[in-house]
C-alpha cells in the first residue's frame, strides 16, 4: 500500500498506493498506538504536465500524541478518485466537496459533491492549471441584483 515516504522540514509524508487509501485512514485512525484521531484537512494538487495528474493530500493530527502526518495520494483519472472517508472522519464529505468544487477530483462514493464556493452554474474548476486565466470579467460582488442582472436567466 506504500509506495514511497519523504521527511521535509520536519512533516512526513507517505505516498499511499490509491486502492488501500481508505484502510489506511482506518488504520491510521483506530490503530492504538497512533491514534490520529483528528483528519485537519483535505486538499489537492495539479501537477500538469505530470502524470498522474493529480494528487490528493490527507493531512491527520494525532490529539493523544501530538504528532501530525500527511498522507498523499496520486490519481490518475479525477473522475474516479480515492474513496470518500466520510465513513473514518464526517467531516471529510465537507473537505471532500472542497476539492471537488475548485480542482474537480471525485471522491467515490461521497453523494454530497455539490458547489460549495463558486455559483451552481460555474463551469470548470478554477484552481487547475488548465483553467482559462479569465477573458472576461469574474462576476464577484457584494450586490447581487448586479450579479443577478447579468445572469443569462429566462426573463419574463
Amino acid at each position: 500500500a506504500i509506495e514511497e515516504i519523504l521527511d521535509f522540514r520536519g512533516e512526513r509524508t507517505i505516498f499511499i498506493h490509491q486502492p488501500h487509501i481508505k484502510a489506511v485512514c482506518q488504520f491510521m485512525r483506530d490503530d492504538a498506538d497512533l491514534q490520529y484521531n483528528f483528519l485537519s484537512d483535505i486538499c489537492a494538487d495539479d501537477m500538469l504536465p505530470d502524470f498522474p495528474r493529480f494528487a490528493v493530500n490527507y493531512h491527520l493530527y494525532s490529539i493523544p500524541n501530538n504528532h501530525r502526518l500527511r498522507l498523499r495520494v496520486r490519481v490518475e483519472d479525477p473522475d474516479e478518485g480515492p474513496e470518500t472517508m466520510g465513513t473514518i472522519w464526517t467531516i471529510a464529505t465537507w473537505l471532500e466537496m472542497e476539492v471537488w468544487d475548485l480542482m474537480g477530483v471525485r471522491f467515490r462514493g461521497n453523494t454530497s459533491l455539490r458547489r460549495l464556493f463558486l455559483p451552481e452554474d460555474w463551469q470548470g474548476h478554477p484552481l487547475r492549471k488548465d483553467y482559462p486565466l479569465g477573458y472576461e470579467d469574474v462576476q464577484f460582488s457584494f450586490n447581487w441584483e448586479t450579479i443577478d442582472a447579468k445572469k443569462p436567466y429566462a426573463k419574463e
